[in-house]
């Protein structure tokens, strides 16, 4: 029998904001010491009320305006009731009925709704016992739900690394999966025939994009397994078991009636339309350039191939050195500095765990010198390295190391003779008409003069040599 897997995702990330969603705390993801940002209102003490965190609800709406969402006129926030240990008040303080957005697209995926909400406290479970830190309770949280549009993993996970890259982009959210600051949840069913959706199970606990995949790829055939073995799936939510690649029950799915809705009454309703800088034409000039734009500009603008472009967009550090470098240069001296940048430079700081990048002005320097071949693209990756691990002028640099290109010919001529005499093979070879004989030559060539050999003025003395 043909199934047909059917996907929508929940995805949570916790906002960029100086304090908490509803307080005056501070909302710091890296604060180590347990319990610090907290007042009486996140921690709901008796009697406290909450105040709406106006940069939070801007960073959403921005977000909308970037997937071409619709803006709410009217919205609300309502009170979503749970009792865990986690949530100080027993409820949480979310949208349900009138969220900030509502429509859109990213990634080729339809968006149902982006809205806002606070998040709970961290729990730790340590020798049997659960601590609760609540410095993450009440700090805002986006959610943002796809429509049920997806039928595969593999767009699944390439929708949640387009979405962490726009929410990078905006400056709303880090968004690192590793420390918990955005969160996937993936509802999958399989259907047959004339049925169009199947029984939705929901899975979470999933903290990476490769898992994200891998987990929506094992419950699709363990869904389909237990239909064809005459079992029946259940609405449930179950978690990820990262160590044994499978998913397991948490719990049955509540429905939205268990969390009895209903209007937050401690918080004014919200006309967007009367809080100027809210408006469309303030929230379009604010947004940066988008990443299908850059994208875009990349590949139109300098050429650059597919792999380096993303490579450009998923690196935002990286990304903006590159952009400072190429600032008003040609597509030959942006496709230059791109490939010295995705493998030299990147594998450099990766090998020297380097957190702090080379001036643009330096580097553009240094490029130069090899578009005006002083320097040989050997010369070019050892000067880098001593400006990599030391810093300094990379002319400095080159002639101390004695890395600059040769161009007298005298003495070029009398390392070309040394080489022609040692490989008489590849001189015959080339002499019989075989070109790359030459390049072979050349590299001897090179060798011979420490890299400091101009591959051109070699090329045409080995050539004259072998006429």
């Amino acid at each position: 029998m043909t199934y047909r897997p059917t996907i929508g995702l929940e995805v949570h990330a916790e906002l960029t904001t100086r304090t908490k969603m509803f307080c005056g705390s501070a909302n710091d993801p890296d604060e180590s010491r347990p319990n610090v940002n907290v007042c009486p209102v996140c921690m709901a003490h008796p009697g406290t009320l909450p105040v709406i965190n106006q940069e939070a609800v801007r960073h959403i709406l921005r977000i909308g305006t970037a997937i071409k969402g619709r803006q709410a006129d009217f919205s609300e926030f309502d009170r979503k009731s749970y009792f865990y240990p986690d949530i100080p008040k027993g409820y949480q303080i979310s949208q349900y009925e009138h969220p900030l957005i509502t429509g859109g697209s990213l990634s080729g995926v339809a968006i149902t709704r982006v809205h806002l909400e606070e998040d709970t406290a961290r729990s730790i479970h340590i020798a049997g016992k659960s601590l609760v830190d609540f410095n993450r309770a009440g700090i805002p949280l986006m959610e943002l739900v796809t429509e049920p549009v997806i039928h595969d993993a593999l767009t699944a996970g390439r929708f949640a690394r387009e979405l962490q890259l726009l929410l990078r982009t905006l400056g709303a959210s880090e968004a690192n999966l590793e420390k918990g600051e955005m969160r996937i949840e993936a509802n999958i069913s399989v259907s047959s025939g004339e049925t169009k959706f199947g029984t939705k199970v929901e899975v979470k606990n999933i903290n990476s994009f490769r898992s994200v995949e891998r987990a929506i790829a094992f419950e699709i055939e363990r869904q389909i397994s237990l239909i064809d073995s005459g079992g029946k799936v259940v609405q449930e939510t179950r978690g990820w078991d990262e160590t044994k690649q499978v998913t397991f029950h948490q719990r049955f799915k509540e429905g939205s009636a268990d969390y009895r809705y209903f209007p937050e009454p401690d918080l004014p309703k919200l006309v967007l339309s009367e809080i100027p800088e809210f408006s469309l034409e303030s929230l379009r000039a604010s947004l940066p350039e988008l990443p299908w734009d850059k994208r875009e500009r990349l590949r139109k603008e300098y050429g650059l191939k597919e792999d380096v472009v993303e490579f450009f967009m998923q690196d935002i550090r990286l990304g903006k050195f590159f952009e400072e470098v190429i600032s008003g240069r040609t597509p030959d001296f942006a496709r230059l500095a791109a490939n010295y940048i995705t493998t030299d430079l990147t594998a450099l700081l990766k090998e020297k765990a380097q957190n702090v990048f080379l001036e643009a002005d330096t580097f553009i320097k240094l490029m130069d010198m090899s578009v005006s071949n002083k320097l040989s693209s050997r010369g070019v990756k050892d000067t880098l390295l001593v400006m990599v691990e030391k810093g300094g002028d990379p002319e400095i640099i080159a002639k101390e190391h004695n890395l600059l290109q040769m161009h007298d010919t005298e003495t070029l001529r009398a390392a070309v003779l040394v080489v022609l005499e040692e490989e008489k093979k590849a001189v015959e070879e080339y002499r019989a008409g075989k070109e790359a004989a030459m390049q072979y030559l050349i590299g001897k060539s090179m060798k011979a003069t420490k890299g400091a050999g101009n591959p051109a003025i070699l090329k045409d003395l080995i050539s004259k040599e072998l006429l």
